[in-house]
């Protein structure tokens, strides 16, 4: 029972520091584009939403019917999270790298999250596989379309941000392969 706590607690690290960063990361990109309008960056709301709504069927749905459930529900959340991020962003560009959080990645989630939910060990393993191959694809495009092509302006002023979300993302990784798997 002891080593089971210490297992939790340390995952409960790695994602509290994943999510830190990645917060951290987040507030040293808004202090670059300062003037950030929260009235009319609403409306990424209306598809993630729908998506939570989504998987929230999932959880109440046949075994096959939630995995294809939980599916489509990520990849609405993941686009409206996308949205959201390039609303109050203006980082439109960023679409460029930004399409492997939707697919892989988001149909990854949902599955993985499915899977820990309803504790289907086989069905967290395949979509934290699948969300980690969405999640290394965005992060090495994100690092190549910014830093070195600078394709929402100069690479390096948001080089910072970039590098601790990315970090914070990888923590995130790690923690769901060894989580629930």
């Amino acid at each position: 029972m002891k080593k089971q706590n210490k297992t939790e607690t340390r995952l409960s690290s790695k994602v509290l520091g994943g999510v830190l960063l990645i917060v951290l990361g987040t507030i040293f990109l808004a202090g670059h584009l300062f003037e950030i309008g929260l009235g009319h960056n609403v409306w990424p709301f209306a598809i993630i939403i729908p998506g939570v709504i989504l998987f929230l069927g999932a959880l109440t749905w046949a075994e096959k019917a939630s995995q294809a459930l939980a599916a489509v529900s990520g990849v609405v959340s993941m686009v409206g999270i996308v949205l959201l991020v390039q609303s109050l962003t203006g980082w439109w560009a960023s679409w460029a790298y930004a399409w492997a959080l939707v697919v892989p990645a988001g149909p990854g989630l949902g599955m993985w999250l499915l899977g820990v939910m309803k504790e289907r060990a086989s069905l967290a393993r395949s979509g934290r596989a699948v969300s980690r191959l969405g999640l290394f694809i965005f992060v090495i495009g994100s690092l190549f379309f910014e830093l070195f092509l600078g394709i929402n302006g100069p690479g390096a002023r948001y080089g910072l941000a970039l590098l601790l979300m990315s970090l914070g993302l990888i923590l995130l990784i790690g923690d769901m392969r060894t989580s629930h798997a």
